[in-house]
């Protein structure tokens, strides 16, 4: 076998070589760092990552293939947080073509080109993070082969990261019901880029659920509770989302966010975001529980943080992070809204804190 070559070019002027795999085609987006050990089909399916190339830090990757595709009635995956991959590419150090495993379906290699998305794999992927780690978020191309033409079809200079609105491109475009007709509490749920698990998180729990796209004016509906979820990119894009948050903050019906819903509702409550060096991205990121030494394991996927210094005076951090002390979460002093920066659902990922949706139902039921 002769493995065709792939390099990745970041906007600083660094380059790796490596070998093409998956969809063999180049492509540009912001290069970001996962350090999670498994997951990678959790990952690729998440909204959260629209506009990426993801660098996988564990070696081994695709040993245990990719389970599969399948979409339950209800129109949520079996096993993946969506149903395609949002990931531009995928960057790893070591690809093993032979995969094992119990509910394995078929080979990264072999989804990937079923995608279109390409892969590369023989990079340090450690020396990249380190620069990545040091220099922060870059934009990065990918060019297979040694056709010169590739690097020209978009320069640097083109791509914006912050100015695409990929929330807009990752949620619904109309309403959806989940768990109709039952006599339960209605939660209204702003997909910004829902993972799965989220869904089947707040299904478990028995609630009818209604599903609309990340502008949608949701105050017209009768609720009983307020869900926000993840997205990608810059929250600066979604100001209709914000509008929208702020009218519902008029009122005293629970509202919940998660990582993207995190800063939505900050920012709705008057406080504003900061883009991280190098954003968090990985399943063991520690978080203490503001006033307590209540510290839990969490799964992260975020570039961007609330600043805890704006916060209103009806706002307080709810979790920090141990690592840097950005902000994890908010809730407001006497109303039932809150939010988490991490993941509870965390699929892939721990789940201890999947609990907070617990506390979620218990304030509808209140």
């Amino acid at each position: 076998m002769n493995p065709t070559k792939a390099t990745l070019i970041l906007d600083d002027g660094s380059k790796y070589e490596g070998y093409s795999f998956g969809a063999g085609k180049g492509v540009m987006g912001e290069v970001v760092f996962n350090t999670s050990m498994s997951g990678y089909p959790e990952s690729l399916t998440d909204p959260s990552y629209a506009g990426q190339l993801m660098v996988l830090t564990y070696p081994l990757i695709g040993n245990y293939g990719v389970p599969n595709r399948n979409m339950l009635p209800s129109g949520v995956s079996s096993f993946m947080e969506s149903g395609r991959i949002h990931a531009e590419a995928l960057i790893i150090s070591d690809y093993s073509y032979e995969c094992s495993h119990w509910n394995c379906a078929g080979t990264l290699d072999e989804w990937l080109k079923e995608e279109g998305i390409p892969g590369v794999h023989g990079i340090d992927t450690r020396a990249l993070t380190k620069r990545l780690r040091e220099h922060g978020v870059m934009i990065g191309r990918i060019i297979i082969g040694d056709d010169a033409e590739q690097s020209a079809d978009r320069e640097f200079s083109t791509f914006n990261y912050e100015e695409i609105n990929f929330v807009d491109k990752v949620s619904c475009k109309e309403k959806i019901i989940y768990n109709e007709g039952k006599d339960r509490k209605h939660v209204v749920l702003v997909d910004c880029g829902v993972k799965h698990n989220i869904i089947r998180c707040l299904q478990k729990r028995d609630l009818v659920i209604t599903r609309v796209p990340w502008d949608y004016d949701f105050n017209s509906i009768e609720y009983d509770g307020l869900f926000i979820s993840n997205g990608p990119g810059d929250p600066d894009t979604c100001d209709a989302a914000v509008q929208n948050i702020r009218k519902a903050l008029g009122g005293d019906k629970p509202i919940c966010g998660i990582c993207m819903g995190n800063q939505l509702l900050a920012k709705a409550g008057g406080a504003s975001i900061y883009k991280l060096k190098y954003g968090h991205r990985s399943h063991n990121q520690p978080v203490r529980m503001a006033g307590s030494n209540k510290c839990y394991i969490t799964s992260q996927n975020h570039g961007y943080a609330v600043d805890n210094n704006t916060l209103g005076s009806d706002w307080e951090p709810l979790f920090i992070n141990m690592n840097d002390g950005t902000n994890e979460g908010v809730r407001h002093r006497t109303k039932p809204f809150f939010s988490s920066q991490f993941h509870p659902e965390a699929s892939s990922g721990p789940t201890d804190t999947e609990f907070i949706f617990d506390r979620f139902v218990e304030m509808l039921h209140k």
